[in-house]
């Protein structure tokens, strides 16, 4: 057994040496980030690892190569191993923990209107995802024109377990999709109602095991699905697809608009079909334009995660069921997939290791100090207290406020002032739903909404300079 020699180097000196090394994307250096596991230290010999937040890392090898130059220069080290692993980190909330408590981050992939090719684009990064190490879901929730299957080359459903649907694992990606159960050549004919239901079943009634992302491919638009995906459970954020023409982006803004009201983080902007490349004589032609989700991102302070080309083969390989990432895995077209995934796991790093700042109310605690009060402390140090009275009365629903003149309907008159609430309950990341003692229990009140009735003197003067 070879013995241990004393070390010739501490390790504050080897630790003060890594602190040079920044994870670019968190802009805090290794060290204090906590990324530096099992430093050992024999004689001369030094050997560590970096646990990065994600396998995807783009910069992985550059970040090993400067923590073995950094080390290795320190006097009285000659022999440097560094070995690379990664933990993702996920989003934390009651209401994820009890659907899919070990699913680490959930990230819908949307577009404002059909045809830019948002399901392509979903199940590629899903692949690649997978390829670079991580362990991926792919959620169908485009219910009315589900194609992931078709894409995926998925033709077995799903089976069930103890009333549980077991996804199909297709090249290393989890699958359920409306597509495996919808009878073929069937339309979709489904209020919302239902819609929700299907999101509850896909989300609560899967067995999706560990992962580190589950990807949802939402329908087009802004409808029911994604309120219910939004209300349902607070995503880690959300990828928009877009082509690079005006039109496109003026429709991808309202996506992009959705999502922020419904406080899901934007986590960037796909630039799909953005200019096709002559495979025979290599010319470039700008079909539908190119660099406008660069702009637009830029302009409106949105992560740009990069441009996939017009190609044929991306075209073929989703037909034939093998998407590109898999079967050309060395094409332009699937190493541009490639660095757009490894640019999303950059962003929900970002997202999970340090937040997100933002000007917006934030609850940060509730409680009821009794039956007919709500006390409510926000993350600015805020503190409102609310009678049940006043919040019932406050009520913005389409029972209480006609939806288009904006005129009240409610008449407070007819509200017993003992009214309580009987049980407070978060919607996803932006809102909270109330069932009262009075059987109403249809209003959602955002958090900017509860500012607004808090009738402490500071939110009253507020709101009187307001009106000035």
């Amino acid at each position: 057994m070879k013995e241990r020699t004393e070390p010739t180097i501490a390790p504050e000196d080897i630790r003060a040496a890594l602190c040079q090394i920044k994870d670019p994307d968190l802009g805090r250096d290794i060290v204090t980030l906590g990324f530096v596991k099992d430093l050992q230290i024999d004689g001369e010999n030094v050997s560590f690892a970096i646990e990065l937040t994600t396998p995807a890392c783009p910069v992985r090898d550059q970040m090993k190569e400067d923590a073995h130059r950094a080390v290795l220069s320190l006097p009285g080290v000659t022999n440097v191993e560094v070995e690379m692993t990664s933990k993702v980190r996920g989003t934390q909330s009651e209401q994820k923990d009890e659907l899919i408590p070990l699913v680490k981050n959930v990230i819908p992939v949307a577009s404002g209107k059909g045809g830019v090719g948002k399901s392509t684009v979903s199940a590629n990064l899903a692949v690649a995802l997978a390829k670079l190490g991580a362990r991926v879901g792919l959620m169908d929730a485009d219910v009315y024109g589900p194609s992931i299957p078709t894409i995926m080359g998925a033709t077995t459903p799903p089976t069930a377990e103890n009333g549980t649907i077991v996804p199909v694992l297709r090249y290393g990606v989890k699958i359920v999709s409306m597509g495996f159960f919808a009878p073929k050549g069937e339309a979709t004919i489904w209020r919302g109602p239902m819609l929700a239901k299907v999101i509850d079943k896909f989300l609560g009634g899967v067995e999706w095991g560990e992962l580190d992302y589950l990807l949802v491919d939402l329908p087009p638009g802004t409808g029911d699905v994604q309120l219910s995906l939004c209300q349902k459970i607070p995503l880690t954020g959300a990828a928009v697809v877009s082509t690079p023409q005006d039109l496109a982006f003026n429709v991808a803004e309202k996506a992009i608009f959705m999502f922020t009201k419904l406080r899901t983080p934007v986590l960037g902007l796909v630039e799909n079909m953005s200019g096709f490349e002559c495979r025979h004589c290599g010319h470039r032609e700008e079909i539908f334009g190119s660099g406008g989700a660069r702009r637009f991102a830029a302009a409106s302070e949105v992560p740009f995660l990069g441009e996939i080309p017009l190609s044929t083969d991306i075209r073929t390989t989703s037909d034939e069921g093998n998407p590109i990432v898999q079967s050309m895995p060395e094409s332009l077209s699937a190493r541009a997939f490639l660095r757009v995934a490894e640019n999303l796991a950059a962003q929900v790093s970002t997202l999970t290791m340090g937040g997100v700042s933002t000007d917006r109310p934030e609850i940060a605690e509730i409680a009821q100090p009794s039956e007919n009060e709500v006390q409510i402390l926000w993350k600015d140090g805020h503190e409102s207290i609310y009678t049940g009275y006043a919040l019932r009365v406050g009520c913005r629903c389409a029972l209480c406020v006609d939806e288009i003149s904006g005129n009240k309907r409610l008449r407070e008159e007819s509200i017993n002032k003992d009214v309580r609430p009987l049980s407070i309950d978060p919607v996803g990341r932006y809102a909270i739903r109330f069932h009262w003692s009075d059987g109403h229990s249809t209003g959602i009140y955002t958090f900017e909404l509860l500012r607004e009735l808090c009738s402490c003197p500071i939110c009253a003067d507020n709101a009187e300079a307001r009106t000035r």
